[in-house]
């Protein structure tokens, strides 16, 4: 009988420590929590900026922007999020959103239902995530290398099927579609409410489901899963079905709100991403990471983006920031790691 691992196992600690982690106090799991501190450091820094520049950083305008320019990021960095849990990695989710917005673009143009538009997308990212599931769990080609090929394909593809021309006539369902993306509910933005129920849905998932019990349990000690009954292979590539899922209905709210398809979408994306599940605390490693992680490293990428243009300081230093955030990251999940053991 197939049994679900629990979370003792997950993170392959001893049963003695497993014991005196149950008697922590919730203060101190609290304070040892990567994404809290990630939270609270994007807390200072939005009360530093809205004392320092009120009028242009504490704005609706500002904020309306910042929530859903994070958003498309934010909703990828779930979705990697899973692939990560695995031990895993996807270098193609950029390159996988510049197809599926040709993909859509050429479904209005030809003057199709928006629906019809939006799942052709969202099939094309779930066929593009099956393929480097279906390669690296059941033909065991590392991750690294598949995805970098997939990066280059899926590219390639969206290149070839868009003639190498930006599409932005959408047909008699244009306006619709780009409601979807470029559209508000209360005054926040509807990629942001995209980003809000995804968070929760997956947020459940990984605590509560056996399917998140899984992901975190093939990342910590894959041999240990396999032989507790947990169907390694199949869970691995859907992770990666996720993970294109996740960056199709970016690409699909994207391209909603530019009002255009570019083959060019989400050209160099995969670094903020990756970014974002490394800063909200995922190990890329496997068997750590969390949806409110995933969500609150995006966020505090583009505050401080935001930060740094509100500044003056030159837009192209923006990439030397995140890169030093990355390496700060990994560097206290060590520290972190060694305290622990």
């Amino acid at each position: 009988m197939t049994t679900v691992p629990s979370r003792p196992l997950q993170s392959s600690v001893a049963i003695e420590d497993v014991t005196s982690l149950k008697e922590r106090s919730f203060g101190q799991r609290l304070l040892s929590s990567q994404p809290f501190w990630v939270t609270v450091a994007l807390l200072i820094i939005c009360v530093v900026m809205a004392w320092d520049q009120p009028e242009a950083f504490a704005t609706a305008d500002n904020f309306y922007n910042i929530t859903r320019n994070f958003a498309f990021i934010g909703i990828m960095a779930v979705g990697m999020t899973a692939v990560i849990l695995t031990g895993g990695i996807d270098l193609s989710v950029g390159s996988i959103m510049g197809l599926v917005g040709v993909v859509c673009g050429l479904v209005l143009h030809a003057e199709h239902y928006w629906a019809v538009a939006i799942a052709a997308g969202l099939l094309a990212g779930a066929a593009a995530g099956a393929v480097n599931g279906f390669l690296i769990a059941y033909v065991g080609l590392p991750a690294f290398v598949v995805t970098l090929g997939m990066l280059s394909v899926a590219r390639s593809l969206a290149v070839v099927l868009s003639e190498n021309r930006m599409i932005y006539e959408f047909g008699p369902w244009g306006e619709t579609f780009n409601a979807i993306g470029g559209g508000s509910i209360l005054g926040v933005a509807n990629p942001a409410w995209a980003l809000l129920v995804l968070a929760l849905i997956f947020g459940f998932i990984f605590n509560f489901t056996a399917w998140g019990n899984y992901l975190y349990a093939i990342g910590s000690n894959e041999t240990a899963a396999r032989l507790t009954g947990v169907p390694v292979r199949r869970i691995k590539m859907q992770a990666y079905i996720v993970s294109g899922l996740t960056a199709a209905l970016a690409s699909v709210l994207t391209v909603g709100w530019q009002g255009s398809a570019i083959n060019a979408l989400g050209q160099g994306y995969e670094l903020r991403v990756i970014a974002s599940t490394v800063i909200g605390g995922a190990d890329l490693m496997g068997g750590q990471g969390g949806a409110y992680g995933a969500v609150v490293g995006a966020a505090l990428i583009e505050v401080i983006r935001n930060s740094l243009l509100m500044a003056g300081v030159d837009a192209n230093w923006q990439g030397a920031f995140v890169g030093l955030f990355i390496v700060l990251a990994v560097l206290l999940q060590r520290i972190r790691g060694k305290r622990s053991a």
